[in-house]
C-alpha cells in the first residue's frame, strides 16, 4: 500500500491545491484532491489485467471549481433535494438557496462544498491506505443550524474496496446527510454510453415523487414498474419507458428504499460491464441509494470546457449510486430522519468493491 501527494494547481488567491493519491499491490488506484475532498480517479484491473479509470471527474482546478454534474464530490450538509428549500428544527424555520429549479434545494447549493479547500491527512498500513478530509462549517454556512466539524475519509484496500467514512457533529441541532456524487463506467472514464451495463439494486420499494423530483411520502413497491432492478437488468432496458418517474428525470433518477435496514453495512446494489469483466458491489449502512443515469449531464455542449483527460461526458455515459436518507427527510416525519442533535455523531460508511468476472 501507499500514498502519495502531488501539487496540481493553486486556487485563485494562491493557495496550493494537492492530489493525493492511494494504491495496493494489484496497481490499482484512487486519487482526490483537498479542494472539495473529490473523488478524482479509479483505476482498477479489467479480465484481462489492463488498467481502467472506471471514475468520470475533472482534473485541473479551474474545471474542478465547476464541476459539472458535481462529479466525485462529497456533498453536504444535505445532499439530494429539500422540497421549498426549506425546513423547520425546534419550530424555527431554516431557508436555504433555490438553487434547483428555482424553487427547491439541491445538494445544499449553490454555496458547495467543492469549492473549499479541506485539511487533509493521510496514512498507510499492509492492508490499506486513506486520506481524511476535514472541514469547518460554521453556523448558518448554506442556510444550515450549527457549527459542525465534517470529516470523510477514504480508504482503498488490498482488495480493491473504495470505503467512505463520513463523520459530522454541529453544536446545534442540525440536518446531516453526506454522500458522494461518484459518477462510474467501468468500460473506462472514456468509453460513451454505459446503458448496456448491467445492475442489481435490492429495493422492493421507492419514493414517488412530484414533477420537481420532490418525495410525495409515498413508498411504493417496484414490482411492475421500470424501477424493479431485484434481478439485474441493463440500464438500456426500461430507461425510456413511458413511466411517470422517468418521464419527469429523464431517465433515472431515483430513490431506491435499500432492503432489510437496521443500520448495520449491507449490500445495497451493483453493476457489471460484460466488455471489460469488471463488476462494482455497494455496500452501505443507509436506508436510501439514487440511482441516476447522469440524464442531465451536458458537458458535451458546444463551448464547454473538456474534463478529465480531455474527455467531454454527455448524458447516460455513467450513473450514480448515492447513498443516502431519503430525500427531503427532514420534511418527512414519516421518513428515517437526517436530525441530528447536538453533540450527537453522525457516522455512516459506503463501500465500493470491485472485482472482474
Amino acid at each position: 500500500m501507499a500514498v502519495t501527494k502531488t501539487k496540481i494547481g493553486r486556487l485563485p488567491d494562491g493557495r496550493d491545491v494537492n492530489r493525493y493519491s492511494l494504491s495496493n499491490s494489484s496497481h490499482a488506484e484512487a486519487s482526490f484532491t483537498d479542494l472539495g475532498g473529490i473523488w478524482l480517479t479509479m483505476l482498477v484491473p479489467d479480465r484481462s489485467g489492463a488498467m481502467r479509470d472506471v471514475l468520470c471527474g475533472a482534473d485541473t482546478v479551474e474545471t474542478l471549481l465547476v464541476n459539472p454534474g458535481h462529479m466525485g464530490e462529497p456533498v453536504g450538509r444535505n445532499a439530494n433535494r429539500i422540497g421549498g428549500a426549506v425546513f423547520q428544527i425546534n419550530g424555527k424555520k431554516y431557508e436555504l438557496g433555490k438553487n434547483s429549479d428555482g424553487i427547491n434545494n439541491l445538494h445544499s447549493g449553490p454555496d458547495f462544498y467543492r469549492n473549499r479547500l479541506w485539511e487533509a491527512e493521510t496514512g498507510t498500513d499492509a492492508e490499506e491506505s486513506y486520506v481524511c478530509f476535514r472541514l469547518h462549517s460554521p453556523d448558518g454556512d448554506q442556510g444550515f443550524p450549527g457549527n459542525a466539524e465534517i470529516s470523510v475519509t477514504y480508504t482503498l484496500t488490498e482488495d480493491t474496496a473504495l470505503r467512505i467514512h463520513y463523520e459530522a457533529k454541529a453544536d446545534q441541532d442540525t440536518v446531516f446527510n453526506l454522500t458522494n456524487h461518484a459518477y462510474f463506467n467501468l468500460n473506462g472514464h472514456d468509453s460513451g454510453d454505459a446503458t448496456d451495463q448491467i445492475v442489481w439494486i435490492n429495493a422492493d420499494q421507492f419514493t414517488v415523487t412530484d414533477a420537481h423530483s420532490i418525495p410525495t411520502g409515498e413508498l411504493r413497491t417496484v414490482e411492475g414498474t421500470p424501477l424493479d432492478f431485484r434481478k439485474p437488468k441493463r440500464i438500456s432496458q426500461d430507461i425510456n419507458a413511458d413511466f411517470d418517474e422517468l418521464n419527469h428525470a429523464g431517465g433515472f433518477d431515483q430513490n431506491f428504499c435499500i432492503n432489510a435496514f437496521d443500520g448495520q453495512l449491507r449490500l445495497a446494489a451493483s453493476a457489471y460491464a460484460e466488455q471489460s469483466g469488471i463488476k462494482m458491489q455497494v455496500m452501505t449502512d443507509r436506508e436510501g441509494l439514487q440511482f441516476y443515469t447522469a440524464n442531465g449531464m451536458h458537458n458535451d455542449r458546444p463551448g464547454e470546457p473538456a474534463c478529465k483527460n480531455g474527455v467531454h461526458y454527455g448524458p447516460r455515459t455513467s450513473y450514480c449510486f448515492e447513498t443516502q436518507h431519503y430525500p427531503d427527510a427532514i420534511n418527512h416525519p414519516e421518513f428515517p430522519t437526517s436530525l441530528v442533535k447536538s453533540g450527537d455523531v453522525y457516522d455512516t460508511v459506503t463501500v465500493y468493491q470491485f472485482s472482474v468476472e
